[in-house]
């Protein structure tokens, strides 16, 4: 069975709305991975529909080691809960990708022990970590040399979840353009094995990001939302109640603010508004969808709320990105999409 070289989807030539649809026989590439590549054009949307069961389920049943790709600006998003516990006895490198979009200030020092701090809460052990980002050559051969170490001749299985970078990562180590990459969740649709050097690599499709912002919006918003280049923080002093509306995708309250800050990391072509939280609601239902925008596919909204008991606190949306607050503020108040993840942590930086 012949299978495009992009994707790893099966070839066929008969339903353009199906994955895998090339117009005619003998092509390496199907229409989607040739549009996507030349065009950004996404024909067929696979961001759901792909079980993320299946894909650790056949690597648990391969004699490979792991090559684990998690997206460090979207941390929270890109755990793969049970991972330890799902790939039993396997060997686990992790490479900490996109580490460019961090902001210059956080030192590799420090981002690695926020890894290895989250990895513990979660129960997740891993062999060796590896921070890597889209111009780091260094770190891709040590990639290289730690893969060939560690494997020992076995296959290495690519994993991570939807837009970690698994693919752009892989182009990388090969030095080449073959795989299929994109901003949108689902490029990857089956398992697609690569020989580099005397490695070989297996990539995998993307693993679901079931609760994350970017499954909730409108793919082609997706260039808004997910940053680029390195994230600029965002810096506002607070006092009182206050309101910051993210587009029209989340608004955070935060409430009795006293010599307070709150610095926001997002992409920067998302509008961020703030207002007094008295103002909050009427600016969000006099201005969402026009001056509040990009807005998520479903209007439902749920509230997520936390009293602040630490000095510096994120408050992370999976897929948007984060806010650290930071002095005497009471009370959190976020509102995102029903299904959006909210998680709150000790501050990356």
């Amino acid at each position: 069975m012949a299978r495009c070289i992009g994707c790893g989807a099966a070839l066929q030539y008969t339903d353009p709305k199906k994955p895998g649809y090339a117009p005619k026989e003998g092509s390496r590439y199907c229409q989607r991975c040739f549009r996507l590549s030349h065009y950004g054009d996404l024909t067929v949307s696979m961001k759901k529909g792909i079980d993320p069961d299946e894909v650790i389920s056949r690597v648990d049943a391969m004699d490979c080691i792991v090559l684990w790709v998690a997206d460090l600006f979207d941390f929270e998003a890109g755990m793969i809960s049970g991972l330890s516990r799902r790939l039993p006895g396997k060997t686990v490198i992790l490479a900490a990708n996109k580490r460019d979009l961090l902001p210059e200030t956080l030192s590799d020092d420090k981002c690695a022990r926020f890894v290895f701090s989250r990895l513990k809460e979660m129960g997740i052990h891993i062999d060796t970590l590896i921070l890597t980002s889209r111009d780091d050559r260094d770190s891709i051969e040590e990639i290289r040399k730690i893969v060939a170490e560690k494997a020992g001749g076995k296959p290495c299985a690519v994993i991570g979840r939807a837009n970690s970078g698994k693919s752009t990562l892989l182009n990388r180590l090969a030095g080449s353009e073959t795989l299929t990459i994109s901003r949108y969740p689902g490029t990857t649709l089956d398992f697609n094995e690569l020989q580099i050097g005397e490695q070989v690599y297996i990539d995998t499709p993307g693993i679901e990001i079931e609760h994350s912002i970017l499954m909730e919006t409108d793919e082609n918003d997706l260039k808004e939302i997910v940053p680029q280049n390195t994230v600029k923080p965002a810096v506002y002093q607070l006092k009182g109640d206050q309101s910051f509306a993210v587009g029209g995708l989340a608004r955070i309250d935060l409430m009795g603010c006293e010599k307070a800050s709150c610095v926001f990391y997002l992409s920067g072509r998302l509008p961020l508004h703030r207002s007094k939280l008295e103002k909050a609601d009427e600016l969000w239902e006099k201005h969402y969808g026009e001056m509040l925008k990009p807005v998520p596919l479903e209007k439902e909204f749920t509230v997520s709320k936390k009293h602040k008991d630490s000095d510096k606190m994120d408050i992370v949306i999976d897929g948007l990105g984060w806010a650290c607050v930071s002095g005497t503020v009471q009370t959190v108040s976020v509102h995102v999409p029903k299904g959006v993840s909210v998680t709150y942590r000790k501050a990356m930086l």
